[in-house]
């Protein structure tokens, strides 16, 4: 009894609750079996100190609060995910935000507040029609997949790179398939990062990643925010005009400090009029996906206190 423990953020478990009953516990004990994380870093000495651990199941998608995946797996101690609860919320967010670069809504809005004379003559030049604009999306899984669909009904030109899905996927999303990254990143208009966070992808986007860019082009990224190197690189590409617009439901650093983008953000500066937009990790969001992401955790949960093996396994345990 009593063998799973939420570690941080669930104040009123009533969703684990009604899953797992009197297996959960409200104490940190020796016995627990399985952690639900939220965002609590999960070191190797923490999971030294429960010897009985099975498993580690993580609220929502990103796993990288697992600070040690080899040292788990060397445990024998299974590290999981809960990748199916937002997949509809995350990519609408970002078709919201892609739209919102290609209709200019953030950036008519913050304009036309200083128009007096004027009106409907105050058009931006870079606006074309949507079938004009090449998407290119990182990470074609669950969400970026679910995004490039949601576009091809918009009518964008779709791409997307993604060197882990297997031949076909292209038939299959209706979408061009770069061969390199480099590739995407030369020839999009927009650019939507929707891949995990890997070694591979830590600081992907970095100055000589948006050097590359086309001029005029823009990013959005739902993804997981240390995939930016840093907000300060978005600075001078936005200031000069190489990049058009930036659109954020991450950042490398969560609340975010300051620096030179935020300090520029914070102060609304007019240089800035609408392009740089954040939302403060809320794509994730929805009351039926909030719900789900805790049942399925609470349901994976219960499957390892049963003896099964857990799913959505990120350490190749």
């Amino acid at each position: 009894m009593n063998r799973v423990y939420i570690t941080d953020k669930i104040t009123d478990p009533y969703i684990e609750k009604d899953v797992l009953g009197d297996e959960l516990s409200m104490t940190l004990h020796e016995e627990v079996e399985v952690l639900l994380v939220w965002h609590k870093k999960i070191t190797n000495e923490f999971i030294d100190s429960l010897p009985n651990l099975k498993a580690l199941i993580r609220f929502g998608v990103g796993y990288d609060v697992f600070l040690d995946l080899e040292y788990i797996k060397q445990k024998g101690i299974y590290a999981s995910n809960t990748p199916d609860y937002g997949t509809e919320e995350v990519s609408d967010t970002a078709i919201a935000m892609i739209m919102n670069i290609a209709r200019g809504i953030s950036r008519y809005d913050y304009k036309c507040r200083d128009y007096r004379d004027s009106w409907q003559i105050n058009t931006l030049d870079y606006i074309k029609r949507t079938s004009d604009y090449k998407l290119g999306v990182i990470g074609a899984g669950r969400i970026g997949g679910s995004v490039i669909l949601k576009a091809n009904a918009l009518r964008f030109q779709t791409q997307f790179y993604d060197p882990y899905l297997s031949s076909g996927t292209e038939k299959m999303l209706g979408a061009k398939r770069c061969e390199s990254l480099e590739e995407l990143i030369e020839s999009s208009d927009i650019i939507s990062i929707n891949c995990p966070l890997t070694s591979e992808t830590k600081a992907m986007i970095d100055e000589k990643f948006i050097a590359k860019m086309k001029k005029g082009a823009s990013i959005v990224n739902t993804a997981r925010g240390a995939i930016v190197k840093d907000l300060d690189v978005f600075y001078e590409p936005l200031k000069s005009g190489h990049l058009n617009c930036v659109n954020l439901d991450v950042l490398p650093t969560e609340p975010p400090g300051t620096g030179l983008m935020l300090d520029a953000w914070r102060a609304k500066e007019s240089w800035l009029d609408g392009r740089f937009m954040i939302n403060p990790h809320s794509a994730f969001y929805s009351d039926k996906a909030y719900f789900d992401m805790r049942q399925k955790a609470a349901l994976n949960a219960k499957r390892v206190i049963e003896g099964k093996k857990p799913i959505n396994i990120v350490n190749g345990l």
